[in-house]
């Protein structure tokens, strides 16, 4: 028979193993972010190869506006902008039409709509990379926006002999409410994630906000199973199936940051994370426990933790360790959103570290109907 002292025991033990995961996590991987020494900006003497900026489209006039200037006048001396119109009845063809007169950098083409064929943004990336005429490509989605007129200066003093994929912080624009908190704290968290994993040998995913890589591997990743079994996640395939310890760059100066037009409701944003999770599921193994064992050790420990403030031992014990892994967590975040130009956030971090694992398990039951695989992104 389970007695009160095998019962402390043994909660004492799945506790403090979770505690280590966590450290370990926060420490090694998202301290790698969060504490490695920043890579001095972009030097203007550096000779830097042609680029082909990538920017896929549907009905987002009112975004391409506001965009396409933006890149259109980087700091870089040899790179052209590709926008794949892809079947918008916004006035989109006309726009493109327009800016191209003024801007010789600008290329289009269109892909024509279909009652009888439904595509995903996936073919519209096919099309454009067909397109562009360099080999490094360098990704943006339209509702983006470059934060500073080096972005692609900075994000290309990476493209070197030995480097065919380039990480970038795509963060987003930052509006008021607990959703905007809840948005660029997961937004923060997940580029921790898939930065920290980079860093450490160990290439996990990208955002297609903010991703440069050689023209070779798309045509590689496409003749991938995995990559015909989705509507999307061209983008996080390649870099978890294609990136290695020796290929991928990780890159987070604020010159090279981006931000996009947050979800404006929590529906939005519950939608965007299903059609993300249906491409994890053909992430390789290692990934795929990777990506679990942080939340899993994180449930761990709270329910280990708050489990013994209800047991006979001096609740100093649980508060001690609590306290000790908030601490950490904290240094590491504020680190973090210093380097990736987050405000205000911190503080309601503390309240999503709580929340978000429930809110990942309510998607990923919601997404068994896998409809999410349906939608343009």
């Amino acid at each position: 028979m389970l007695t009160a002292d095998t019962l402390i025991t043994v909660l004492l033990a799945v506790t403090g193993f979770a505690l280590v995961m966590q450290l370990f996590y926060y420490l090694y991987f998202y301290g790698a972010v969060a504490f490695r020494r920043p890579t001095p900006a972009a030097d203007d003497g550096a000779a830097l190869p042609p680029v082909s900026v990538i920017i896929c489209a549907r009905n987002e006039k009112p975004n391409l506006e506001a965009l396409l200037p933006a890149v259109l006048e980087q700091d870089y001396p040899d790179y052209e902008v590709v926008v794949v119109n892809d079947a918008s009845d916004d006035g989109t063809a006309a726009l493109l039409e327009q800016l191209a007169k003024r801007y010789p950098r600008l290329r289009h083409t269109a892909l024509p709509h279909d009652e009888h064929f439904s595509h995903a943004k996936k073919l519209a990336v096919l099309v454009g990379v067909k397109a562009a005429r360099h080999e490094w490509l360098l990704f943006t989605d339209a509702d983006c926006r470059p934060v500073s007129p080096r972005w692609i200066r900075t994000m290309a003093r990476h493209f070197t002999d030995g480097t065919a994929i380039v990480l970038g912080y795509g963060g987003m624009m930052p509006s008021r409410g607990l959703l905007d908190r809840l948005v660029r704290y997961e937004t923060l968290f997940i580029a921790l994630q898939y930065m920290g994993f980079a860093l450490r040998g160990i290439p996990y995913m990208g955002v297609g906000r903010n991703l440069a890589y050689r023209k070779p591997l798309f045509y590689e990743i496409s003749r991938r199973p995995c990559f015909n079994r989705t509507m999307s996640g061209d983008d996080d395939l390649l870099v978890n199936r294609l990136g290695t310890r020796t290929n991928i760059r990780v890159e987070y100066h604020p010159d090279a940051h981006t931000r996009s037009k947050p979800p404006a409701t929590f529906r939005e944003w519950f939608k965007r994370k299903k059609r993300h999770i249906t491409t994890a599921r053909y992430y390789t193994l290692r990934s795929r426990w990777l990506a679990a064992g942080e939340p899993l050790s994180r449930l761990l420990f709270l329910g280990g933790t708050i489990t013994l403030f209800f047991l006979p031992v001096t609740p100093l014990l649980p508060a001690g360790l609590l306290t000790f892994r908030t601490i950490v967590q904290l240094i590491v975040l504020h680190s973090a959103a210093k380097r990736l130009s987050e405000k205000q956030i911190l503080l309601t971090s503390l309240l999503y570290d709580l929340v978000i694992p429930f809110l990942y398990l309510a998607v990923w039951i919601s997404n068994l109907s896998r409809t999410a695989e349906k939608n343009w992104t």
